[in-house]
C-alpha cells in the first residue's frame, strides 16, 4: 500500500494515510466526504488521468484504509495531514478538489499555508462557510440537527449511514439516480471508518467557521454544488461561500444531490478538466454532451 506519515498518535504510534497516484502533468488532489474514503472518487480516478493529469486522493484519517486514531480530527490537523500530502510527493502548480467535509481541508489549508504549492481550488458540494446556526451567523443549520446525527450514529451506525446514503444520492420513492449496489458500495466504504472518527468528524465539520479561512483565498476558485443537495443546502453553503472568496465561480448543478460526484460524475470531469485547463466553466449542460462531444486527452 502507498502510505505517507503525517505524525503520530497520544501513544507515540504512526499515523499513516492511505493513498492512491495515477497518471502524470499538473496533479489534481481529491479529498473526499464524510463519511466516505478516496475511494468515492472512482468515476474521476478512472477518467481524469486520460487527460494528461496526475490524480491523487487520499484517505482521510480514521477512514479508508488509513490509520485510525483516537484524536486529530479538528481542522488544524487535517490541514496538517494534506500538507503533508502534498510535502511529500512534492507537489506542485496543484489543484485542490475538496468535496464536502474536504472542503473544509481545502479552507484551511489555504490559509494556514498561504496557499503553498496551489494553484487552483475547487469546492464541490461543501460545507464552507460554515453551517452552524450562530449569533453572528442567522441562517445557519441548528446545532440540535448535528447532535441528533452524533445520537443516532451512536445508537446504531449501520442503519444511520444507510438512510443517510439514500439522502445523500437524492434516493427517494420515485427518484433513483443510483442503483442498489452503490447504496451499498458507499455503506461499506463508510463502515471502513471508526467510529471515533465518524462522530469527531461530525462536530468538526459542523462547528468550524471557514469564513475568514476563505478570505485567504487568492488563486482561481469554483464552487459546484447541485441545486437539490439536502446533505448540505446550497443556501447554506455554496450560496455563502462564494462570497468570500474575491472572483470565485458558483455553478448549481439544476436538481442534482450531494453525491454529485456519481450522479452527475461526467458533467463534474468535465468542469474539473475546464477548470484546470484555465478556461471557462459553462452555467448549464446538455446530458447528451459528452457522448456527442467526448472529452479528449491532451495526447490524442
Amino acid at each position: 500500500m502507498n502510505l505517507i506519515k503525517v505524525g503520530q498518535d497520544a501513544q507515540g504510534k504512526d499515523v499513516e494515510l492511505h493513498y492512491c497516484d495515477y497518471g502524470q502533468g499538473d496533479p489534481i488532489v481529491l479529498i473526499h466526504g464524510w463519511p466516505l474514503a478516496a475511494a468515492s472518487w472512482e468515476y474521476q480516478l478512472a477518467e481524469l488521468p486520460l487527460h494528461g493529469k496526475r490524480v491523487v486522493a487520499y484517505d482521510r484519517r480514521g477512514f479508508g484504509q488509513s490509520s485510525k486514531p483516537w484524536d486529530g480530527y479538528d481542522y488544524d490537523t487535517l490541514a496538517s495531514d494534506l500538507n503533508a500530502i502534498l510535502t511529500e510527493l512534492d507537489l506542485q502548480n496543484v489543484t485542490l478538489v475538496g468535496f464536502s467535509m474536504g472542503g473544509g481541508e481545502v479552507a484551511r489549508y489555504m490559509s494556514r499555508y498561504d496557499g503553498a504549492r496551489v494553484a487552483r481550488a475547487i469546492f464541490v458540494s461543501a460545507v464552507t462557510p460554515y453551517l452552524l446556526k450562530t449569533g453572528d451567523n442567522p441562517d445557519g443549520v441548528d446545532k440540535s440537527t448535528f447532535d441528533d446525527i452524533i445520537e443516532n450514529l451512536g445508537k446504531d451506525r449501520p442503519d444511520f449511514l444507510a438512510s443517510f446514503g439514500k439522502k445523500f444520492y437524492g434516493v427517494g420513492l420515485l427518484s433513483k439516480p443510483v442503483s442498489q449496489a452503490t447504496l451499498d458500495w458507499s455503506q461499506n466504504m463508510a463502515l471502513m471508518a471508526s467510529p471515533r472518527a465518524t462522530t469527531a468528524c461530525v462536530k468538526a465539520w459542523s462547528e468550524t467557521d471557514f469564513r475568514a479561512d476563505l478570505a485567504t483565498i487568492k488563486v482561481p476558485t469554483l464552487f459546484i454544488h447541485g441545486s437539490s443537495d439536502e446533505t448540505v443546502p446550497l443556501a447554506n453553503s455554496a450560496e455563502q461561500a462564494v462570497k468570500h472568496v474575491p472572483n470565485a465561480q458558483l455553478v448549481v448543478y439544476d436538481g442534482e444531490p450531494h453525491g454529485l460526484n456519481v450522479t452527475a460524475k461526467d458533467r463534474l470531469n468535465r468542469d474539473i478538466l475546464t477548470f484546470v485547463n484555465g478556461q471557462a466553466v459553462q452555467e448549464d449542460f446538455d446530458n447528451g454532451e459528452i457522448e456527442a462531444q467526448p472529452i479528449r486527452s491532451e495526447n490524442e
